[in-house]
C-alpha cells in the first residue's frame, strides 16, 4: 500500500515538472518572437524576410502618390567573398512617395563553375525600411549563374505616402554571398516576369536618374 502511494506521488511529481517545463518553453518560444523582429528591423532584412505577397498588398494599398515631395533614392552593390560582378545600372533616382519605380542591377558570375548566391538588402536610414516596399526583387530568391553567365536584375518598388517628410534621401544597398555547397545545383532563371494582363500600374522606369 505504502509503495502504491509512493509511486503515486512520484508520478505527480512528474507530471508536474513536465507541466512546468512545458510552459516554460512555450513562454521561451513566445518570446522570442518580438526579440527576432526587433533584429529583423534593426538590421535592415526586414523586408527580404517579409513574404513577397504581403510587400504587395501593403504597396498596393498605398497607391496614391504624393506630388508634393520627391525623395532621392541611391543604389549600392556590395560583394561578400562571391567571384561576381555586381552593380547597379543607375545610382540614383528620385522618386515620388506613391510612385510606382523600377530599376535594375546586373550581376556576371565570373567563375567557371555555376555559383549560387543570395542577395540581402539594407537600409539608410533603417527607419526606411518600413516604408520601402518591393514588389519583384532578385533578393526573394536564390540566384544560381551559370559560367560566365551576365544577368540583369530588376528591382520594382514603391515608397509608402507615410515615409516621414524628415526622410529626403534613402540608401537601397544590397550585398550578395555566396551559398556554399549549391555551386552544382539546377539554374534557376531571374525573377518572374509580370504576366500580361496584371491589373499592377506601370512603373516608371529610371528616367532622370543620375
Amino acid at each position: 500500500m505504502n509503495k502504491s502511494i509512493m509511486r503515486a506521488d512520484d508520478n505527480r511529481r512528474l507530471l508536474l515538472r513536465l507541466a512546468v517545463s512545458a510552459v516554460v518553453m512555450f513562454g521561451f518560444g513566445f518570446l522570442l518572437v518580438p526579440f527576432y523582429e526587433q533584429i529583423c528591423e534593426a538590421t535592415g532584412i526586414n523586408n527580404y524576410l517579409r513574404p513577397e505577397a504581403e510587400q504587395g498588398a501593403r504597396a498596393v494599398g498605398n497607391t496614391q502618390v504624393d506630388s508634393s515631395r520627391s525623395v532621392l533614392v541611391q543604389f549600392d552593390a556590395n560583394l561578400h567573398d562571391l567571384p561576381w560582378r555586381f552593380q547597379p545600372l543607375q545610382r540614383s533616382i528620385e522618386v515620388h512617395p506613391g510612385q510606382f519605380v523600377q530599376i535594375e542591377y546586373e550581376v556576371m558570375n565570373n567563375r567557371d563553375v555555376p555559383v549560387t548566391g543570395q542577395a540581402v538588402p539594407s537600409y539608410g536610414p533603417q527607419v526606411a525600411a518600413r516604408y520601402f516596399n518591393k514588389m519583384e526583387c532578385f533578393c526573394f530568391e536564390q540566384q544560381t549563374l551559370a559560367p560566365g553567365e551576365r544577368r540583369i536584375m530588376p528591382v520594382v518598388f514603391v515608397l509608402d505616402p507615410g515615409l516621414p517628410r524628415e526622410v529626403s534621401v534613402i540608401t537601397l544597398s544590397y550585398t550578395f554571398f555566396e551559398l556554399p555547397g549549391r555551386n552544382t545545383a539546377v539554374l534557376t532563371g531571374g525573377p518572374a516576369k509580370q504576366q500580361a494582363g496584371s491589373r499592377s500600374p506601370a512603373p516608371a522606369r529610371g528616367a532622370g536618374a543620375t
